[in-house]
């Protein structure tokens, strides 16, 4: 049948708002014409959106040589580099794939659960009592704290912070505005750009660190080191081969924007559907009392705390940190019945199918009970993508929101400050407003 129907605003118009209110848009369409649905944008051309589980799994175990990932993700050039998983496709990406997996297995969590706790209370004893202050802000210093720590390795203090402080700026910069990823909808290089000439130089200060580290830690490998960094250098494909410097850099600079930004994100949501809802923040905390009691988090724990991870799995539902992943057809594709031509962005829409009334009754209100006592449907929860193409650092980032969460939890008390946080974009991410103000009025 070709394309389905779709939004019926003028391209640039679609463009714009896909850019500066991209929930808006989506609401409306997905109103007007139902869970399938079509989108032009400038630059890109033709988006058909699906938000059923069963079309949402045609594309997930579609043909990975007819769905291109990495083609979709053109996008993200200018900022995780060519060699990112994320821009690969096809063999490059199955070698890539295999090489930073065993970094992330579910298994090799337990190694990072005492940093990511000692980042979350050493942040926690910096907080003013008594005063607002962003949750977001204090949430992206303990992911990047986790990152420098367990990704790069670095343990001492002073390097740690400099090299932290540094990621931080750029991320900041980079994600200013959504407006960021104008030049690369037209395929233009941004770095080549007057007006994103400030970026551009610091994105070459943070390529120079972190070649610089690649090739120190090369020079001076570390007995026993348990790092990400360190297990991908030793790494080896099925030819032998290590990763190039080049490729272990855009690797790390996408562990960077994909680990860091998102997972500080979901935890600043988290805070913010607790607050706004007291009764689940008192059985979370009363879960945590019965299970850890006034003892530190260990990753023993994690599988005693069921409604902490049903409260993690609800808030990513109610707020996926992006709105959908798509696949680029590199022949004609068949979903729900309508055959997509060559170049059609196919994309499940994370967001939509989470809000589908049909999938999740009564979709708007927070309720972690759905994920209690239940198996998960890989095709109707997807905030981390699916298929051959699913997050490697799933296990990675939801095990860090555990340990996070129910860290603040156990050893804070916070009350909300001014109204419920809006969603807005912040680059590729949808995030809370105002970095959601809380106040801290009492540790213990």
């Amino acid at each position: 049948m070709g394309l389905p129907s779709g939004s019926r605003l003028p391209r640039f118009v679609q463009t714009a708002l896909w850019v500066g209110q991209p929930l808006w848009l989506l609401e409306r369409t997905v109103r007007e014409f139902g869970p399938i649905f079509s989108l032009s944008l400038a630059g890109l051309g033709d988006m058909v959106l699906v938000a059923t589980p069963e079309a949402v799994r045609q594309v997930f175990t579609g043909d990975p040589n007819v769905l291109y990932a990495g083609q979709a993700n053109e996008l993200l050039r200018s900022f995780v580099g060519s060699r990112s998983i994320l821009l690969l496709d096809g063999p490059a990406h199955a070698r890539e794939r295999k090489l930073l997996m065993p970094p992330f297995h579910g298994e090799r969590m337990t190694a990072y659960a005492d940093a990511m706790r000692e980042a979350t209370e050493a942040s926690l004893a910096r907080w003013p009592i008594k005063k607002s202050f962003p949750i977001q802000r204090r949430m992206q210093d303990i992911t990047l704290a986790v990152i420098v720590r367990t990704v790069f390795g670095i343990s001492d203090p002073r390097g740690a912070t400099e090299f932290a402080n540094l990621l931080a700026t750029y991320m900041d910069a980079a994600t200013d505005t959504p407006w960021r990823m104008v030049p690369a909808l037209f395929k233009i290089d941004p770095n080549k750009l007057l007006p994103w000439a400030p970026l551009s130089r610091l994105k070459r200060r943070v390529d120079d660190a972190l070649l610089g580290e690649i090739r120190r830690r090369r020079a001076h490998p570390i007995a026993g080191d348990s790092s990400v960094l360190g297990m991908l250098i030793e790494a080896r494909d099925e030819a032998g081969q290590p990763m190039t410097d080049e490729e272990l850099h855009d690797e790390l600079l996408t562990l960077l924007v994909a680990g860091h930004e998102t997972t500080a994100t979901s935890l600043s949501w988290a805070f913010d559907l607790l607050l706004e809802h007291p009764a689940v923040l008192d059985r979370v905390r009363s879960e945590l009392e019965v299970q850890v009691g006034r003892r530190a988090i260990t990753a023993a724990d994690l599988p005693g705390l069921p409604y902490l991870e049903a409260t993690i799995r609800e808030v990513l539902r109610i707020n996926p940190v992006v709105p959908m992943v798509a696949r680029k057809t590199q022949a004609p594709f068949e979903v729900a019945g309508y055959d997509l031509p060559v170049g059609t962005f196919v994309c499940p829409s994370i967001r939509l199918t989470h809000m589908n009334p049909d999938v999740y009754p009564e979709p708007t209100a927070f309720r972690p009970e759905r994920f209690v006592g239940t198996k998960v449907d890989p095709y109707a929860w997807l905030p981390f993508g699916g298929g051959a193409r699913r997050c490697l650092g799933m296990a990675f980032a939801m095990f860090e929101m555990k340990i996070v969460l129910g860290t603040v939890v156990q050893r804070a008390r916070l009350t909300r400050h001014g109204e419920r946080a809006t969603i807005k974009r912040r680059g590729i991410t949808l995030s809370p407003s105002h970095g959601r103000p809380v106040v801290l009025e009492a540790r213990g």
